[in-house]
């Protein structure tokens, strides 16, 4: 445990698995005691055990970030337990690949739910703790795709678009409170979800490690690197760094290639 965040409380949604899971591990190790949000119940707990057979302290709690109630209810939980929570990670997401003529209105609404509202819905239920506290750390997972654009995930780059501009207005407004707020869209990253896409062949025919070699640093990202960013983003250090797009992408998007 590093002690870089030593007396912090966060919350990390979408923390059940790959991006979530790697900065709910990384701020646990650098000693914050860690809320771990997913839909899947199960995940978030046994983050959080991991978590603590490793020294740490962590909490896992099922939260569908759709629904006010549940989130409300997992910051009620986490609070009770540590007290107000200064610094939130909003990872959880939703993908979509689908035909832009096949979008239909369910989809593209489904999609925004998790990954736009469901972060202004997280941000609101503890910005009141930072606001109080007089400091706060809030980054959100965005997605290169929203940068580009991707064919076939209109809805998704949409959806992260949002989330970059909700961040950028969000940092100007409660950067006086002593709050930053920045945003990661994370590159070419193995996670659960690129490997299903890639078994579903919408990386291209020759998958993975095609897209790596293509990458300027010659290697796919993995969750640890956008942990590690997101980590030095909560913390002290970081403190004059806000309405930022932090991107950790391997330099893909220095490039004019499209991949």
């Amino acid at each position: 445990m590093s002690g870089s965040l030593d007396g912090r409380v966060a919350v990390v949604t979408g923390g059940g698995s790959g991006i979530g899971r790697a900065c709910a591990l990384r701020l646990a190790a650098d000693g914050a005691k860690v809320g771990v949000f997913d839909l899947d119940g199960e995940s978030a707990r046994a983050v959080a055990d991991e978590i603590t057979a490793a020294g740490g302290t962590a909490h896992g709690v099922g939260v569908d970030v759709t629904s006010r109630e549940q989130i409300n209810q997992g910051v009620g939980e986490i609070r009770g337990l540590w007290g107000p929570i200064t610094i939130l990670v909003n990872s959880a997401g939703r993908e979509l690949f689908k035909r832009f003529l096949d979008i239909t209105d369910e989809l593209w609404n489904a999609v925004h739910d998790v990954n736009l509202a469901g972060t202004f819905r997280c941000c609101q239920a503890v910005a009141p703790d930072m606001i109080e506290a007089g400091w706060g750390r809030i980054v959100n997972i965005s997605s290169s795709s929203a940068q580009g654009g991707q064919p076939f995930m209109t809805a998704y780059a949409a959806s992260k678009g949002g989330v970059i501009t909700f961040t950028k207005s969000l940092a100007l407004e409660l950067g006086p409170n002593g709050i930053t707020v920045n945003t990661i869209p994370p590159g070419f990253i193995i996670t659960p979800m690129t490997e299903r896409n890639a078994a579903k062949g919408y990386l291209g025919a020759d998958g993975l490690d095609a897209v790596a070699a293509r990458t300027p640093v010659r290697r796919a990202g993995q969750p640890e690197d956008i942990a590690a960013a997101c980590s030095f983003l909560c913390s002290d250090e970081a403190g004059y760094i806000t309405g930022q797009i932090i991107g950790v992408n391997g330099g893909r998007n220095t490039t004019s290639a499209v991949f």
